[in-house]
């Protein structure tokens, strides 16, 4: 039994020895996100400044961790006006919350859990998980890309404003769709 333990052991170590660290490369990366407006069409955004790490197992094709931070105030809807108030109380109140985090947990297949942690709430959330593989650029890098995709209730998170509709209904869905398109080089 001693023998079997330390076997497994040993897999285990050694499988984190093929893992690298890589580093989100955020020009080819894009942190998106997608949400019903007076419940007739969708208002699409993303947010141009983010960063982040994470660890892949190039052998197992394995997503290991991640950890990714968002600049709130870097909300891009292509309205100005809009990304204001987006920054506003009324939603991320991002002079007191400037950023959005997300640590992953573990991954499952193609799912991947993590926590999420959002003008100072976190919660548990479970994503779509694209693994689009590695590549060697011209320049000899090591590549891979990333898929996430999912939806959270923005109300989890104390985005509350909304407005009703004379018509029935609401301003802003509290549903949010995300899909994050993540590239990252391998740290040398």
């Amino acid at each position: 039994m001693k023998f079997l333990k330390l076997g497994l052991a040993s897999v285990i170590a050694s499988s984190a020895l093929f893992a690298g660290t890589y580093n989100v490369d955020a020009s080819h990366s894009n942190v998106g996100f997608k949400v019903k407006h007076m419940m007739i069409s969708n208002v699409i955004g993303k947010f141009n400044k983010f960063n982040g790490t994470f660890e892949y197992d190039e052998k197992t094709k394995t997503l290991k961790s991640l950890v990714g931070e968002i600049d709130v105030n870097s909300i891009n809807t292509e309205n100005e006006k809009r990304d204001a108030h987006l920054k506003s109380a009324e939603f991320f109140s991002a002079n007191e919350f400037n950023n959005i985090k997300f640590v992953l947990s573990k991954v499952d297949g193609d799912k991947a859990y993590g926590k999420l942690t959002m003008r100072g709430v976190t919660k548990d959330v479970t994503l779509d998980l694209e693994n689009n593989g590695t590549v060697k650029d011209p320049w000899g890098n090591t590549r891979v890309g990333l898929g996430l995709s999912g939806k959270i209730n923005r109300m989890d998170y104390g985005l509350k404003y909304n407005a009703v509709l004379e018509a029935g209904g609401v301003a802003v869905d509290e549903i949010v769709k995300l899909d994050i398109q993540l590239e990252g080089i391998l740290a040398k």
